[in-house]
């Protein structure tokens, strides 16, 4: 039971349910709406959405694991009373567990990939996982290309909706003129997720190397902390964060079907669901001297970028 519990905690069980929520949030709250909208109803088949949901949670379960795999010597310096590879579990059941979360999730986006024929997406199923494998080896202990990978990463999961869509649309009817506003409106308004998780993403890795920045010093990584230092990397996180608000700041005034108005639900939920939690985490930052006060700081941003996703069921509305 212990050992059950363990490989729970090893594969982020939570994380894991957050990127299949997502997934769903993403099909069914933004890219239904808009094809309802456009007078086509839903068009991607339950069983392959849950596919595409069982790939993405699956890929990043194995990437999960194989991230502990390669990182138990940082680990036993940052949180020794977390690690779970050597202790547990044994570095050699790590590597087959991740292999085969990795290899069903290949699979299962594979097949997704058949049926809606769409090479772009099969392609991006089998990419991920080696660009998790590649991170976890090698790329974090490098100067911003581990961030930068895990956050396009993050942003993959709206846009393979955005992708399944367009795929059937172009399997069932072909890709004629009059549904090029339609495909326009399916990338635009995934994309903006997209943006919204790149960003967040980013900032919660770089806090969160900030975090460990005592193991990577150890072992040699090139996390910004370890070269820049903790105060200016701290002035690069302000810098992604008021980055963060100039976007919001320009969707919400140009883009979003929604008055600017503390009467509306869009102007109060952006307000106290993104803009202030993410003000609260740029506080903390500034605030911080210890890994927990890192560790809480990088939890708020989490946090928010669960709420900005669930922003998806408020523009049902407007759209």
């Amino acid at each position: 039971m212990e050992q059950f519990k363990d490989i729970l905690r090893l594969i982020r069980w939570s994380n894991v349910l957050f990127v299949g929520a997502l997934v769903w949030l993403m099909e069914k709250w933004v890219a239904v709406p808009i094809l309802d909208k456009a007078a086509f109803g839903e068009q991607l088949p339950w069983y392959i959405l849950l596919l595409i949901m069982l790939a993405t949670m699956l890929i990043a379960a194995g990437g999960y694991v194989i991230n502990d795999y390669f990182d138990v010597k940082i680990d036993r310096i940052n949180r020794p009373d977390e690690v779970i590879v050597t202790r547990t579990v044994t570095k050699q059941a790590a590597m087959q567990l991740s292999l085969w979360l990795s290899g069903t999730g290949i699979v299962c986006g594979l097949l997704a990939a058949w049926w809606l024929r769409s090479l772009s997406l099969g392609i991006v199923f089998v990419i991920v996982p080696g660009l998790l494998w590649f991170y976890s080896s090698s790329y974090k202990r490098l100067l911003f290309i581990g961030n930068l990978t895990i956050a396009l990463l993050a942003a993959l999961t709206p846009m393979m909706i955005a992708m399944s869509n367009v795929a059937v649309l172009e399997l069932r009817y072909g890709i004629i003129l009059p549904y090029t506003t339609l495909v326009h409106d399916l990338y635009a308004w995934l994309g903006g997720f997209a943006l919204f998780a790149f960003l967040l993403t980013w900032i919660r890795e770089i806090v969160k190397d900030m975090q460990d920045q005592m193991g990577d010093r150890e072992l040699e990584c090139h996390s910004m902390p370890v070269v820049w230092g903790e105060t200016w990397t701290k002035v690069f996180v302000t810098a992604l964060i008021l980055l963060t608000f100039a976007v919001i700041g320009h969707l919400w005034y140009h883009i979003l079907p929604f008055p600017i108005s503390w009467t509306s639900l869009s102007t109060r939920y952006i307000v106290l669901g993104v803009v202030t939690p993410l003000s609260g985490a740029l506080w903390l930052l500034w605030a911080a001297k210890i890994p927990s006060d890192y560790k809480t700081c990088q939890q708020v941003i989490k946090f928010t970028m669960f709420l900005g996703m669930l922003y998806s069921i408020v523009i049902v509305r407007g759209l």
